[in-house]
């Protein structure tokens, strides 16, 4: 099937306010650019150097997400565009955010990326780091990110029942950091869980964004 015909059932599968990110890793500007002529704007990236190379050559209006492990030293190259930065999962990176958003005379939304998984390779606060995070001064003091809510990547297996637990542990996250910290900012709402192989038990859990890269633009081309 065609990124068309992808984005196609993907839309008529997915409740409208579950947002679509195409995640265009590894793939070339021609089906970036496929996507978006079929109206697709959000697109996430999980290399610096990739999303920058394709942020230059493609249109401006592409809200670019980035969901990989971000390196501080490597927040300056992205502050300028980024729309949403999904992976934040410790104090030095947000300082980070803030700083070169600062710079750069921007909001940058952001995501605090919770390790749900069994795999110890994933990255991720658990929620005493990110209740720690969200009490202390640093962050009472930054003015220029916005966090909007929680991300999360779920074990790779088959075990269904286990992957549907940690989506509900992320939820559950969500619902705790929400009424501990965010009763009155409706922005903090987002709930980033999902990719190819389970964003359906991700809906159904309460994700309000998935990242589809597989699903949209077939295997990866590296």
């Amino acid at each position: 099937m065609s990124v068309l015909d992808n984005l196609k059932q993907l839309y008529w599968e997915i409740p409208p306010g579950v947002k679509i990110v195409a995640v265009s890793k590894t793939m070339p500007v021609e089906l970036i650019l496929d996507a978006y002529k079929a109206g697709h704007r959000i697109f996430g990236e999980n290399k610096s150097q990739e999303i920058v190379t394709k942020q230059a050559v493609l249109p401006k209006d592409i809200l670019w997400h980035f969901i990989g492990h971000l390196q501080t030293n490597k927040v300056k190259y992205i502050a300028p565009f980024i729309e949403m930065i999904e992976s934040v999962d410790s104090m030095k990176l947000l300082q980070e955010i803030n700083k070169e958003a600062e710079k750069n005379v921007r909001l940058i939304k952001c995501l605090l990326q919770f390790h749900i998984a069994t795999e110890e390779t994933k990255f991720g606060l658990d929620l005493e780091e990110a209740e720690l995070l969200l009490m202390s001064r640093e962050y009472a003091e930054m003015k220029n990110i916005s966090v909007h809510g929680v991300m999360g990547m779920a074990s790779f297996t088959e075990n269904v029942a286990l992957i549907r637990q940690e989506f509900r542990d992320l939820k559950a996250a969500h619902s705790h950091l929400k009424n501990m910290f965010f009763k009155d900012q409706p922005e903090f709402r987002e709930i980033s869980m999902g990719m190819t192989g389970d964003y359906r038990i991700a809906v159904e859990e309460g994700s309000t964004s998935v990242r589809i890269g597989a699903g949209i633009f077939g295997k990866r081309q590296i």
